[in-house]
């Protein structure tokens, strides 16, 4: 049994629920808070990614380990839908980026499909789909 996101009231616990979870992941991401990030993401994690060089995936341990060589400025997120079961929910985030590299801030928009499995009493994302939202990469400065 399960809860979809939409105009009713169930939706919009599912879309709390899920907004709660890519919540605590973005503030332990902005504060390279690794343990807290390691607590959050499954040990079977795999980001599937889409960029203009082409199709691309990652472990559990190269995102880690990428995400350590990045300054993060913000991530701006809004939940657009969520499905919540009882050992899994997935959501779909609009998520607006802002990284700075070599000086220059640079801006990505992309929507997420993350999946979120629960095991021992916790949440943990276990795969992310990330897609661009075309004309959406700029860079600043």
């Amino acid at each position: 049994m399960g809860v979809k996101a939409g105009g009713d009231k169930a939706g919009n616990s599912a879309c709390e629920l899920i907004g709660a979870v890519e919540r605590q992941w973005r503030d332990a991401l902005c504060a390279k808070d690794m343990e807290r990030l390691r607590s959050l993401i499954h040990p079977n994690f795999v980001l599937i990614g889409t960029r203009a060089s082409g199709p691309f995936t990652m472990s559990r341990d190269e995102w880690l380990e990428a995400i350590q060589r990045r300054e993060l400025v913000r991530i701006e997120l809004n939940i657009k839908d969520a499905t919540v079961m009882d050992q899994v929910m997935v959501g779909t985030v609009h998520a607006k980026w802002c990284v700075k590299y070599l000086g220059r801030e640079i801006e990505d928009i992309v929507l997420l499909t993350d999946v979120w499995v629960c095991e021992d009493d916790r949440w943990q994302v276990v795969r992310r789909h990330s897609s661009p939202v075309p004309g959406s990469h700029r860079l600043n400065g």
